[in-house]
């Protein structure tokens, strides 16, 4: 850019960060367009561009913006801590806390072993920790830690599930229900009748139940549409079992979806198995990477995506700002989404690589 652009750059800066205020005396404004106008050859355009706010920064890291005092550390309490869904989730919480200064530790239970994530919660409140971030999949079981953490002054919040009757402060994820409802608009237009199967990995876990709610409330006022709810478990080999013995055993079946990501990814692999593609309708949730290869390839119609990500970065990003802001600021209830992907949007999503959905571990996007 030669020093001539630098200059007019500056005062169309200058009019938009300093505009005339209407009044008498000392034109600031005036000064300071004449200032950058004829100052080029001074060589002054840098330092009036500097002056007018440039891109430097006068602190680095997030010390110079919080100054929160302590490096504060959290914990996330998840129901499948080993579950190919939660990979994106837990680098979202790993870049959220290299950003802050901070540091979590990722807990709960490999299989949804409600025991095991109370336990992993009451261990957190024991430690001391400066927040806790908790799938909240049972009604009622996380109602008295919640409520010991936040006696002991322990922020709370809940992702991925909630709990309508539980004291946490916050949830952040996708509104369930509602998801479901969509979806099973999404499943009425693509089977207008016949036998339908949901597939669901573990009934009553309150990341999931209210979606195969919301959809069987939709399917069920359809006529000539006939649901059948199958359980595929928690482990995503099984789920693969029992979808594939499932359709062995239904030949008539129009349309299989599923409302967790094992169990729409096994959807997709036993269509595609079976060569059902044209002939049986698919779909679910998530974006697990043979689903989205198998959706590219039209085997199934649609996957939703409710950024697993953020389910990571932000309950860090809220529990550091609640402690930084001394209580006053943070909390708040986020949803996090509900976006259906086709055979042409999920597309970039195959195309690139980035830890936002867990297939690289690289920053950025390749």
């Amino acid at each position: 850019m030669s020093d001539t652009d630098q200059a007019h750059e500056a005062v169309e800066r200058l009019d938009y960060l300093d505009p005339p205020d209407g009044h008498p005396g000392f034109d600031r404004r005036s000064f300071l367009r004449r200032t950058a106008l004829t100052g080029v050859a001074a060589g002054s355009v840098s330092t009036l561009l500097a002056a007018c706010g440039s891109s430097a920064s006068s602190g680095s890291g997030a010390s110079s913006i919080f100054a929160p005092g302590k490096s504060y550390k959290f914990t996330i309490v998840n129901h499948v801590t080993t579950n190919p869904f939660f990979v994106p989730t837990q680098y979202g919480a790993a870049d959220a806390c290299k950003l802050l200064g901070c540091s979590y530790q990722w807990a709960g239970s490999q299989s949804s072993n409600v025991s095991e994530m109370v336990n992993a919660v009451n261990s957190a409140v024991s430690a001391g920790v400066d927040g806790i971030a908790v799938s909240l999949v049972d009604e009622t079981a996380f109602n008295s830690p919640v409520a010991a953490a936040l006696s002991a002054k322990i922020p709370v919040v809940a992702y991925n599930a909630d709990a309508k009757t539980n004291p946490r402060m916050a949830y952040i994820g996708q509104d369930l229900f509602v998801s479901g409802e969509k979806m099973g608009e999404h499943i009425a237009s693509l089977v207008p009748s016949g036998d339908v199967a949901l597939f669901i990995a573990t009934p009553g876990s309150l990341n999931i139940q209210p979606r195969i709610d919301g959809a069987l409330k939709v399917l069920k006022g359809k006529s000539g549409i006939t649901t059948h709810v199958i359980a595929t478990g928690a482990a995503v080999p099984a789920e693969l079992s029992v979808i594939d013995s499932y359709i062995a055993g239904h030949p008539n079946t129009k349309g299989m979806f599923a409302v967790d990501a094992g169990s729409t990814q096994g959807v997709a692999q036993t269509i595609q198995k079976h060569g059902l593609k044209g002939k049986v309708k698919g779909g679910g949730y998530d974006l697990l990477e043979i689903t989205e290869q198998l959706l590219a390839s039209e085997e199934i119609q649609f996957t939703i995506d409710q950024q697993p990500y953020l389910q990571g970065f932000l309950p860090i990003l809220e529990l550091y700002l609640y402690q930084a802001s001394k209580t006053l600021s943070g909390i708040a209830d986020v949803n996090t989404g509900l976006k259906f992907l086709t055979n042409e949007t999920v597309k970039p999503y195959n195309s690139t690589k980035s830890r936002y959905e867990g297939t690289a571990t690289a920053v950025g996007v390749s």
